[in-house]
């Protein structure tokens, strides 16, 4: 059952177009990782899908984007109803530095209005578990986010996009910037967050998308050149394109 329709999705940085006629369903509790060379609009495509394009200055969207059957960019959606629905973890790791591990954590959810001290305390608490972050830091939850490890720092930005409880997490080459250990648990995390989810990842990673992803999908120039399951993507793919991508023949 499909999350997100995105039908005839073209983007803009000022006059130069960096996504042509984009045509996309990204099912509901799967894994979908978009790969492709740099500046084939990957993350482009991501961002249009919560409207945070739109923030860069001279950036603009035609298409439509359904989400649960409702078009995200008319003119009666609140973008920031969107944002906190549609979640994003970007390349690199994120946290305030001197807001503590708990701060962090439930800072998205102080926007929201203003809870209860416990209640805070208690959907951290959950957001940390659900990133696999609670063993490591329960006992430390008022030290500084800063002080984190470069892993646990993306694993607590990963918490705060999960603590306004959304229902898709996008997320852009999350573990690009970490060393091996800490992407086996990223890699690891979005297996588990799958299942309650619906994740789409940035990579460039071909290994980590054939092991993550339940759906591929392959752009080249800002086109969406060939999308379906991971296992037929990576063994028997349609188009010499794709095949010569995914066994490193170019890109």
């Amino acid at each position: 059952m499909r999350e997100i329709d995105v039908s005839s999705l073209s983007a803009w940085f000022g006059s130069k177009q960096v996504l042509h006629d984009i045509n996309l369903g990204i099912e509901r509790s799967a894994a979908t990782a978009i790969i492709g060379p740099s500046g084939c609009g990957k993350s482009t495509l991501i961002r249009c899908l919560n409207r945070m394009h739109e923030e860069v200055r001279g950036a603009r969207v035609e298409g439509k984007v359904l989400f649960d059957g409702e078009d995200i960019y008319d003119p009666r959606v609140d973008p920031v109803v969107i944002r906190r629905r549609i979640g994003m973890v970007f390349q690199k790791p994120n946290p305030f530095p001197t807001m503590s591990i708990l701060e962090n954590t439930v800072a998205g959810l102080k926007l929201l209005g203003r809870l209860p001290k416990a209640e805070l305390q208690a959907r951290g608490e959950k957001a940390l578990r659900a990133a696999g972050l609670w063993d490591e830091v329960k006992d430390r939850l008022g030290d500084p986010g800063g002080r984190l490890s470069g892993g646990q720092q993306q694993r607590l930005c990963i918490a705060r996009a999960l603590a306004v409880e959304p229902d898709v997490l996008l997320m852009d080459e999350p573990a690009s910037a970490l060393d091996p250990s800490s992407t086996l648990r990223i890699e690891e995390l979005v297996t588990e967050l799958k299942d309650r989810y619906t994740v789409v990842i940035v990579t460039h990673n071909m290994q980590q998308a054939a092991r993550v992803a339940d759906w591929t999908l392959f752009m080249l120039y800002g086109e969406v050149v060939e999308f379906g399951p991971t296992s037929r993507i990576f063994t028997t793919p349609e188009d010499k394109r794709t095949e010569d991508y995914v066994t490193g023949r170019f890109g």
